[in-house]
């Protein structure tokens, strides 16, 4: 079914459609339904509302405190401290400084263990499912990272309220807030 709507333009809106229209060769109607299908799934962003997601990203990047970096650069760095087998001590050295200085940071921001997973997980650096009962099973996108990541939470977590238990697997881990019994799962 065809609806028919008629659209009054002021004269930016009119210059954008001009522009749409010989940028993409599509005609009128095309370009309006696409223009509002997008507005439609962006809407949140578009009308100041923007997601949870979207303002905690505003948030990291206009501290000056984190950067967007694509995956690739942080794969290609890893495997770069890992060249030759085990990482290279100076970078095991600072980047235990960096895990020092955001233990004594989440002591203050963080309650449970679970909480400091779903922001690393928001970062991009794991994926995290919550199994209950403080147990949560953590899958990393290669060996290295999970490598970095696990030695992270082990020494960030230290002033936390909570103690964790770590048992490895080759790209995923078990983390768990007080002593983990398999058995008892």
């Amino acid at each position: 079914m065809t609806q028919r709507v008629t659209v009054s333009l002021d004269d930016d809106s009119g210059a954008a459609l001009e522009r749409l229209l010989a940028e993409t060769g599509n005609g009128q109607s095309e370009i309006v339904r696409q223009a509002l299908a997008f507005y439609a799934a962006n809407f949140e962003a578009a009308s100041g509302q923007p997601s949870d997601n979207l303002e905690q990203y505003y948030q990291m990047l206009t501290s000056g405190e984190h950067v967007l970096l694509d995956v690739d650069f942080l794969h290609a760095f890893l495997e770069h401290c890992h060249a030759g087998g085990d990482p290279d001590p100076a970078f095991v050295e600072a980047a235990d400084r960096v895990s020092d200085y955001h233990a004594r940071e989440y002591a203050a921001r963080f309650e449970e263990v679970g909480e400091l997973l779903e922001w690393l997980s928001f970062c991009g650096f794991l994926e995290v499912r919550c199994e209950g009962d403080g147990v949560y099973h953590i899958v990393f996108p290669s060996e290295a990272i999970r490598w970095f990541m696990t030695r992270f939470i082990e020494r960030s977590t230290v002033d936390l309220p909570t103690e964790i238990t770590i048992e490895q697997g080759v790209s995923k881990v078990i983390i768990a807030e007080g002593e983990y019994d398999e058995r008892t799962r």
